[in-house]
Formats: C-alpha cells, sequence, structure tokens
C-alpha cells in the first residue's frame, strides 16, 4: 500500500501527467511488488520561481518522488533498481532533469501507518502471507 508524492517543478500538460501516473505505478506494481489498486500518488506542480537548487530559481526542470512503504517489504536491491528506472522514466516522459531531483522511499514502521482503519502491522498479524 504505497502513497506515493511527486513534486515537479514546472506543471506538465494533462496527458503527461496521466503518463506519469501511469508509469509511477506500474514501475511501483512491477519493481517493488506493491498492489496497484492500492496505490495512490499525488503530483503536485511548483509554480514557476518557487523551485531552488543552490539558492537560486531553477531555469530547468527537476523532481521529488517520496514514497512511503511499510518498512521490510523491500530489499536495498529493489529500492536501488526502482530509484534508477523512476529517474530514466521521468526523462524519458518529461525531458531532462536537473541532477538535484530526488527519490526518498521511505520505509515506514507497519504500526505507525495503514489503510481502512488498520495498520499495516495489525493486517500482517491477521494474515502473515498477505502483501503489504
Amino acid at each position: 500500500m504505497p502513497y506515493l508524492h511527486l513534486a515537479l517543478s514546472h506543471t506538465p500538460p494533462a496527458d503527461r501527467r496521466a503518463a506519469v501516473a501511469q508509469a509511477l505505478t506500474d514501475l511501483t506494481v512491477e519493481l517493488l511488488g506493491k498492489r496497484r489498486e492500492l496505490t495512490a500518488l499525488a503530483i503536485t506542480p511548483v509554480p514557476p520561481g518557487q523551485w531552488f537548487v543552490g539558492g537560486t530559481a531553477l531555469a530547468g526542470q527537476s523532481y521529488q518522488l517520496d514514497i512511503k512503504v511499510t518498512e521490510g517489504t523491500n530489499t536495498a536491491d529493489e529500492k536501488a533498481r526502482y530509484i534508477a528506472q523512476v529517474h530514466a522514466t521521468l526523462e524519458s516522459l518529461l525531458g531532462p532533469m536537473a541532477a538535484a531531483s530526488y527519490v526518498v522511499v521511505d520505509d515506514v514502521d507497519g504500526r505507525a501507518w495503514g489503510y481502512q482503519g488498520k495498520t499495516q502491522a495489525a493486517r500482517r498479524q491477521a494474515r502473515p502471507q498477505a502483501v503489504l
């Protein structure tokens, strides 16, 4: 049950946003083994002149993707591959990105988050074989 928040230094057209949403969902399902129907994504474009790198307003494009997953459900290699593929995918869909473009995979304790009113830890305890 990952939650993704993508901040973009620009506002791409609606069709590009939809393509990004589909691609990030696909990568999350395929590379991290998450359930598609529980993968949520919010895209936030940052107004022009509001994105800074090194204290200077960015002239090009950048992004920051924060994804929250349940701690212990992905290996370091899975996360590294995911980070590389996210960057390559965003550049292929949106164009070149500044070096200061980031993906952060937050491993969240299963006792500290959940969905439908149940924590991930409670779900795991009830069904140890469940994919979280």
